[in-house]
């Protein structure tokens, strides 16, 4: 039977880029399958959440799959995002917000595009 596995991020600096993942979602690497082009980042559970594989490839400017990360109020999705630019990330200088997103779009280390978004106003209410 066909399932879904985790989302895969690719990425030019895997220790950064593991430092970053690990910091910013409070996972662990895992040596499950580790290699030098792949790590796994487990919850506390022990359950894989994300991994990361060395990629030459750059970025995409505007992905057609990204991650969502989402917050519950607006208080903390300032909080979360001070924290991740904090760790890291940036703003790219992103062309497609609506009027009054609910969302706010930054860039990993490796510029890999995601949204932070404040689930009480998400359009779908959550």
């Amino acid at each position: 039977m066909l399932r879904l596995g985790f989302p895969v991020l690719g990425v030019t600096d895997l220790d950064r880029a593991v430092a970053f993942w690990t910091a910013a979602l409070l996972l662990t690497a895992s040596e499950e399958w580790a290699s030098p082009t792949w790590r796994n980042l487990v919850d506390g559970d022990g359950a894989r959440t994300l991994a990361l594989m060395h990629s030459g490839s750059p970025a995409e400017s505007h992905p057609r799959v990204h991650l969502d990360l989402f917050v519950d109020t607006t208080a903390e999705q300032d909080a979360e995002v001070e924290r991740l630019l904090g760790l890291g990330a940036t703003r790219p200088d992103w062309d497609g917000y609506p009027a009054d997103p609910d969302f706010v779009v930054l860039a990993d280390p490796d510029d890999n595009l995601f949204c932070v978004v404040d689930l009480s106003r998400a359009p779908s209410g959550g």
